[in-house]
């Protein structure tokens, strides 16, 4: 009997074999079917998730490529759309994969891969403007829900490969661009992490302008809200300054030539602020500020603009800004002005700057800066400055000294503010000037040496009475020679409140060097004129 069983059970068994492997034949024809029929129904399913979760935004998914067996997912073509300003789209994606670690699947965790390969991101003055005019705060844009859509579990590493950042500032502008981005970040949670807790290392690298190297190093908590918080080192060497030309030239400033390097610590995290700059370095700069009538109306709003925004983070607590050192070097730096019908340039080439211990909180202490250079070319020059951070308006001590300036080069200056030019001699000036609780005291004193302003070859062009002018001009400057030196000099006493109690240190500064030292050198000239004309 038992050697009948033995054929019957042999002939079961193989029967079974057949039956397993008939159904691992089904079965795997199954998940073939799926993996090849799925894509396009989880295609427009993913794209509509993605849609459902973006607000001002909308996603378009060219492809989407779901592998059953290796429990993978690729999306192609992905591409993300300003509604407001759908041309050109705002980011492209070639390709993003998307993967099951299995080893950490039978252990019970579910953790993955995600990679972006060679993703463009693009944006421009209209997407910019379009997003800051939108009441719809930051935290409802749905960002964190679109990823967590793509990929709801945990990411153990997260890549991005050769990407590009481009920036256009108007039509026919040059682009700003980061190129070469490479990004790394690990362990990705998918759960929000209590405030000011960075749960994923992160690693950039790229490309600034051009020739620039940009790198960080730090952590990051991706799903914080309404924007993701990140800390960390930031190293930025030799950036071109030139490449910004398109961007500066819409606040009237003309940049043809710098680098930028500095490094650093930042955390930027809806709770906390702080830029902690330890070196700041700006190698061969060449700009000039241009003034003119034409954006005198855009000039003073923004210059109110900047004023309210300094008087906002000034001391504001959860928003540090501290610079321990920064310098400019071998610099030459103008300040045009075109809104006269002649208009002039005045300019420090030669310039080195040193500023130390800059902060916008006043328990930093007391910000020191030291300037030399060359004023138009030829006169030392020496400026030391002590900041503090504001409390109640712009607090801070300025001296500055200017020696033997050519006066020929200063002949715009000459013929904007007193209508005459001069032929030779020398311009000198010293000032202290301090400003505190909105009140501004000290004095400017300008002085004139070897001055001859009348030189009838120079002036042979000009009309009679323009050279009879220049002529008394002459003449005043050569009676108040002091005989030792051959020196002219005035001393005009500085006093008064600041016109506008919310501007800036910067506007302040600027403001004193258009209306103390610019109008104060001719006085010696126009009230001895006045003086000869009242005792004729």
């Amino acid at each position: 009997m038992l050697g009948s069983l033995i054929p019957t059970l042999g002939r079961f068994g193989t029967l079974a074999g057949r039956v397993t492997i008939g159904l691992a034949v089904a079965l795997l024809a199954i998940l073939v079917i799926i993996d090849v029929a799925a894509d396009e129904p989880l295609r427009r399913q993913m794209e509509r998730r993605l849609n459902d979760r973006l607000d001002g935004y909308r996603v378009e998914l060219g492809g989407l490529d779901f592998h059953v067996f290796g429990f993978s997912l690729d999306l192609r073509d992905l591409v993300l759309i300003q509604e407001a300003n759908p041309h050109p789209p705002v980011a492209h994606f070639p390709l993003i994969a998307a993967s099951i670690h299995w080893r950490a699947l039978l252990r019970g965790r579910v953790v993955g891969d995600m990679a972006f390969d060679r993703p463009v991101l693009h944006v421009d003055r209209a997407q910019l403007a379009t997003e800051a005019s939108d009441d719809t705060p930051a935290s409802e844009r749905g960002w964190q829900e679109a990823l967590q859509a793509i990929y709801p579990f945990k990411i153990n590493h997260f890549t991005v490969v050769d990407g590009t950042l481009t920036y256009i500032d108007s039509a026919g502008a040059p682009p700003v661009e980061l190129t070469n981005v490479n990004f790394r970040a690990d362990n990705v949670r998918n759960i929000r992490s209590p405030e000011r807790t960075y749960p994923s290392e992160v690693a950039l690298d790229a490309v600034v302008f051009g020739s620039g190297r940009l790198r960080v190093a730090g952590h990051a908590n991706f799903l914080a809200t309404p924007h993701a918080g990140v800390r960390g080192d930031i190293e930025l060497t030799d950036a071109p300054l030139d490449a910004i030309r398109p961007v500066a030239g819409r606040y009237n400033l003309q940049v043809a030539a710098g680098a930028v390097s500095a490094a650093g610590e930042v955390e930027y995290a809806p709770a906390v602020k702080t830029a902690h700059v330890r070196e700041l370095m700006v190698d061969g700069l060449r700009a000039d500020y241009v003034h003119s009538g034409a954006t005198a109306a855009r000039e003073r709003e923004r210059a109110r603009q900047i004023g309210a925004a300094a008087a906002e983070v000034s001391n504001q607590p959860g928003l540090l800004i501290r610079i321990d050192e920064a310098r400019i070097r071998n610099a030459q730096i103008g300040f045009v002005n075109d809104a006269h019908p002649k208009g002039y340039r005045v300019f420090m080439d030669g310039t080195t700057l040193e500023v130390r211990n800059l902060s916008n909180h006043r328990t930093d202490g007391i910000a020191t800066a030291r300037l030399r250079g060359r004023f138009m070319g030829s006169g030392a020059t020496v400026a030391t400055a002590s900041f503090r951070p504001e409390v109640r308006g712009p607090d801070f001590d300025l001296a500055v000294k200017i020696t033997d300036t050519g006066a020929r080069a200063m002949n715009d200056l000459w013929r904007t503010y007193g209508r005459f030019d001069v032929a030779d001699g020398f311009f000198s000036l010293v000032s202290e000037l301090s400003v505190k609780n909105g009140t501004i005291s000290g004095y400017v004193k300008p002085l004139f040496r070897d001055l001859d302003v009348y030189d009838a070859r120079q002036d042979g062009d000009k009309n009679v009475f323009q050279q009879m002018y220049e002529g008394v001009i002459g003449g005043i400057s050569r009676i108040l020679e002091n005989r030792p030196r051959d020196e002219v000099a005035t001393r005009a006493d500085v006093w008064g409140r600041i016109e506008n109690p919310e501007a800036s240190t910067l506007q302040v500064v600027v403001r004193l060097i258009q209306n103390a030292f610019f109008r104060a050198i001719l006085p010696s000239f126009e009230n001895e004129l006045a003086t000869r004309r009242r005792a004729s």
